[in-house]
């Protein structure tokens, strides 16, 4: 806890620099998780900080996400009654999304020669961090290389999703949501509630229902890729 005096004071800097920034600029490159990095990163590497003492100062934040993602359940419970009209839409959506986000990258893993190991690490991309690092490890992937892979696909998302729902003419708040979810978990989800409250609705449902779907198909799905295409 010995850097917590500069570690927690500099996290909490950066953030607002960067959320100023997204707000003034608002556009989805001026992205507040990619500023950060782009500052503490480079920051740490020129100061020789080693990263375990910057997490360690900052721990509490970390120790916060929790309750943040349990808040995610608020903006669910005001839209109950779309949900409840369109679970079978809902969960058919999302079990379609997940299969496809595991076969399309696994596949494409295997197309390019990757090992079995690799392939099993890029899986579980498409889901959150917790729950992707479990699923790689029962796969025989590399838990720590999925958290990356998460973390690239969910930037992505935040950052691209919604010019592309634009010029795809995808309006529904609905849609938007369960594909912003699906693809891209808690930071597309985080990016849908800046953008529209019922859109974030729709993708923290999406987020948690891939999740399940995801931890219970990929170890079915998975030698039956390797299978036919390893």
């Amino acid at each position: 806890m010995h850097d917590f005096w500069w570690s927690l004071p500099l996290s909490v800097a950066v953030y607002w620099l960067a959320r100023t920034l997204a707000a003034r600029f608002k556009s989805p490159l001026v992205n507040p998780l990619l500023i950060a990095m782009a500052i503490i990163i480079p920051l740490l590497l020129l100061l020789r900080l080693p990263y375990s003492r910057y997490f360690a100062g900052s721990e509490i934040l970390n120790q916060l996400l929790q309750p943040a993602v349990v808040a995610l359940a608020i903006p669910l419970y005001e839209q109950i009654h779309q949900i409840r009209a369109r679970w079978k839409l809902i969960i058919t959506v999302c079990a379609i999304g997940s299969m496809t986000a595991m076969v399309s990258g696994t596949a494409i893993a295997l197309w390019l020669g990757a090992s079995q190991e690799i392939a099993a690490t890029v899986m579980p991309k498409s889901v959150t961090t917790p729950i992707a690092m479990a699923v790689s490890a029962t796969l025989g992937g590399i838990p720590a290389i999925s958290a990356i892979c998460v973390l690239i696909a969910g930037t992505l998302g935040a950052v691209f999703a919604h010019m592309l729902f634009n010029l795809l003419g995808i309006r529904s708040k609905a849609a938007r949501g369960l594909a912003m979810g699906n693809a891209s978990h808690a930071l597309g989800t985080a990016r849908a509630v800046e953008m529209d409250y019922q859109e974030g609705a729709f993708s923290s449902l999406a987020l948690v229902i891939c999740g399940i779907i995801t931890s219970l198909l990929a170890p079915l799905i998975f030698p039956l890729l390797m299978r036919w295409i390893g």
